[in-house]
C-alpha cells in the first residue's frame, strides 16, 4: 500500500504498515541527504528534530494546544533516544508519537521510527506545562482527555 508523505496516517494505515497498537498517530517521510552523517546513517541529532516536529503536529492536529498564547506552554524537561538499527539515506520511514503517562503538571511522550514495520529507533520525552511566569501549572483537562482516550495514557 502506498502511504501519503507528511500527512497524518489513520490507525488503519498504521496497522497495515505493520505498526501495532497503541500507536495511533504517525507520519510517513523519507531520509534526506542533509540528515545523514559521515557514517551514512541518520545523524543522532536529527531524531530529536524529527520528534520535536512530530510533537508539534500531534498537539495541533489533536487540538491539544494552539499557538495563540492563551494556553500553558509546554517545555521539554528531558529527552532520550534508543537506537536499534541504522536508518539510511533515501529510506522511507514512519514516525509515531503517543503519550504514555501523565501527572499533574507533566506528561511523557514516546516516539518511534519504523521502516517496513520494524522499529528502528525509539525516543521519549518528559514535558512540563508552565504558565506565562515560567511556573509549573496543571495539565489542561482537554489534554488529559485526548491523552487518555486516543493514546491510553495512564495517570502517574
Amino acid at each position: 500500500m502506498s502511504l501519503p508523505f507528511l500527512t497524518a496516517l489513520t490507525e488503519i494505515q498504521l496497522r497495515d504498515a505493520g505498526i501495532p497498537a497503541p500507536w495511533s498517530f504517525g507520519y510517513k517521510d523519507m531520509v534526506r541527504y542533509g540528515e545523514i552523517d559521515m557514517l551514512h546513517h541518520v545523524n543522532n541529532g536529527v531524531y530529536l528534530k524529527w520528534f520535536e516536529n512530530l510533537r508539534v503536529r500531534y498537539f495541533v492536529e489533536r487540538g491539544i494546544w494552539t499557538t495563540d498564547g492563551n494556553q500553558p506552554k509546554v517545555v521539554v524537561r528531558n529527552a532520550g533516544l534508543h537506537f536499534r538499527a541504522e536508518v539510511k539515506l533515501g529510506q522511507n520511514y514512519i514516525l509515531t508519537a503517543r503519550t504514555s503517562k501523565m501527572g499533574n503538571t507533566s506528561f511523557t511522550m514516546e516516539y518511534g521510527v519504523w521502516i517496513d514495520g520494524k522499529l528502528t529507533t525509539t525516543g521519549d520525552a518528559v514535558l512540563v506545562t508552565i504558565d506565562g511566569h515560567g511556573q509549573k501549572c496543571a495539565l489542561p483537562d482537554t489534554a488529559r482527555q485526548v491523552f487518555s482516550t486516543l493514546d491510553g495514557a495512564t495517570q502517574s
